[in-house]
C-alpha cells in the first residue's frame, strides 16, 4: 500500500451556540481534515485542531507543515499492514515547527488519514488494533464561561437529561459564586470539575480552591499557565482538589516530567494534542502505569472524526475516568459523517464497528465547511 495524493480542508462550521472558558470565545469550529488516498483509491480521513495556546500551531502553520514537511515525507511510501499501531506511529517523521511546541495537531490529522485508510482496504474497524474493554462510553457535560445565571441554566438541562460527570469552565471573579451555584443546580449526586485553562496564579488557584473544596470537586483541570511542574507540584500539596492537567501534557518529555514530579492527579489526554492515536495511548497508559487517572479529553468544535477517535480510545484502555467529546449537532452546525456520533441520554453513546474509524465522511460537506482546500500529489 502506498499513499498518492491528499486533500487538505481548513474548516470552518459555526456553532449552535458560543463556547467560552478564560482563554477566549469561539463561535466556528478551527479544524484542519486530511483526506487520503492510496494506489487502488482507497481514502480515509484524519483531523486535526490547531490551537495557538495549546501546542502553537493555527490552521495556517498545520496546512504548510502538513504540505511541505510531512507529506513528501509519506507520500509513494510503502505503508505498515494496518496490524501495529506503534508501526503507523513510526511511519510518520518526527518533525519540528518554529514557534510551537509539538506540531501535534498536523502529526494526528495525517495519522488517522493514513490509519483509516490502511484499515478500510482491508475492511477492518478500529478496534482490531484498539480492542475495547466495555461496549459503551459515558461522555461529560461542559458549562462555558459566561453570566451565572446561564452557567445555572446549563447545569438544570444537563441533570435533565441524566448527565452525571460535568466540568465547569473558570478562571473569572466570580469564580466561588460560580461553582457553588453550578452545585446547587446539579445537586450533590453529580461528579463536578473544574477548568481554569491556565487562567490562574498560584495564590489565587489556593484561594479558590480551597474556599470551593467542600463541595466536593472530583479535579480541577489546568489550574496554572503550562511552565514550572514543580510550581503545579506545590499547588498539589496546597489543596485538596486533585489536578488534572492539560496544556501541560503536549509531548512525552512533558508526562514524563509531570509523573516524576508527582504533579499531577489526573492527565487529560487529546488526540489532536498529543499527536495522534499512538501518542495519546502512550500518555495515557504511563499515566495509568504512575497511578494517575486518564481523562480522554477533546478540542471544542471536533468534528465526527476526531470524535470516532476519541471514542475507539476510551473504549479501549484499562481504566478511563472522565470522557469528553462526541457533541456532533449539539454544538455544530453540522457535521461531517453520514453517522451521528452525538452522545445520548445520560451521556451514553456505543462504540464505533464499521471499517476504519468506523465513520463514513461526506466529501461535499467538506469543501461546503472549507475556507480553503489544497490538493497534494507525490509532485507537491
Amino acid at each position: 500500500m502506498k499513499l498518492l495524493a491528499a486533500t487538505l480542508y481548513a474548516l470552518r462550521i459555526p456553532f449552535v451556540e458560543s463556547f467560552s472558558h478564560s482563554a477566549g470565545e469561539r463561535r466556528w469550529s478551527d479544524s484542519v481534515v486530511v483526506r487520503v488516498r492510496d494506489d487502488v483509491a482507497t481514502e480515509g480521513y484524519g483531523e486535526g485542531t490547531p490551537r495557538p495556546y495549546v501546542t502553537g500551531e493555527t490552521v495556517e502553520t498545520m496546512l504548510d507543515h502538513l504540505a511541505k514537511e510531512l507529506w513528501p515525507r509519506v507520500v509513494d511510501r510503502e505503508v505498515p499492514s494496518a496490524d501495529d499501531l506503534e508501526a503507523f506511529a513510526a511511519f510518520l517523521p518526527e518533525t519540528h515547527l518554529a514557534g510551537a511546541i509539538a506540531p501535534h495537531a498536523s502529526r494526528a490529522a495525517l495519522e488517522l488519514a493514513v490509519l483509516d485508510c490502511a484499515l478500510r482496504r482491508t475492511m477492518r474497524p478500529l478496534a482490531a488494533l484498539l480492542p475495547p474493554r466495555r461496549n459503551r462510553v459515558t461522555y461529560s457535560g461542559v458549562i462555558t464561561a459566561g453570566p451565572v445565571a446561564r452557567a445555572v441554566k446549563h447545569a438544570r438541562q444537563m441533570r435533565a437529561i441524566g448527565l452525571h460527570d460535568i466540568k465547569v469552565k473558570v478562571g473569572f471573579e466570580d469564580d466561588v459564586a460560580r461553582v457553588a451555584a453550578v452545585r446547587e443546580a446539579l445537586g450533590p449526586e453529580a461528579s463536578l470539575r473544574l477548568d481554569a485553562n491556565g487562567a490562574w496564579r498560584f495564590d489565587r488557584a489556593g484561594e479558590v480552591l480551597n474556599a470551593v473544596a467542600h463541595l466536593g470537586i472530583a479535579a480541577v483541570e489546568q489550574p496554572l499557565p503550562r511552565g514550572s511542574v514543580e510550581e503545579l507540584a506545590r499547588l498539589r500539596q496546597a489543596t485538596p482538589v486533585p489536578i488534572m492537567v492539560d496544556e501541560s501534557l503536549v509531548t512525552r518529555a512533558d508526562a514524563e516530567a509531570l509523573i516524576a514530579a508527582r504533579a499531577a492527579d489526573f492527565f487529560n489526554v487529546r488526540i489532536s494534542k498529543c499527536g495522534g492515536l499512538a501518542g495519546s495511548l502512550a500518555a495515557s497508559l504511563a499515566a495509568l502505569h504512575a497511578g494517575l487517572g486518564v481523562q480522554v479529553g477533546s478540542q471544542v468544535g471536533e468534528t465526527a472524526i476526531l470524535s470516532a477517535a476519541g471514542r475507539h480510545l476510551a473504549a479501549a484502555l484499562p481504566a478511563v475516568a472522565f470522557v469528553e467529546g462526541s457533541f456532533g449537532t449539539l454544538l455544530l452546525a453540522e457535521d461531517v459523517s453520514v453517522e451521528s456520533v452525538r452522545f445520548g441520554h445520560r451521556g451514553g453513546a456505543p462504540i464505533l464497528t464499521g471499517p476504519g474509524l468506523g465513520i463514513r465522511v461526506v466529501e461535499e460537506r467538506l469543501r461546503r465547511r472549507a475556507v480553503a482546500v489544497r490538493e497534494l500529489t507525490a509532485e507537491g
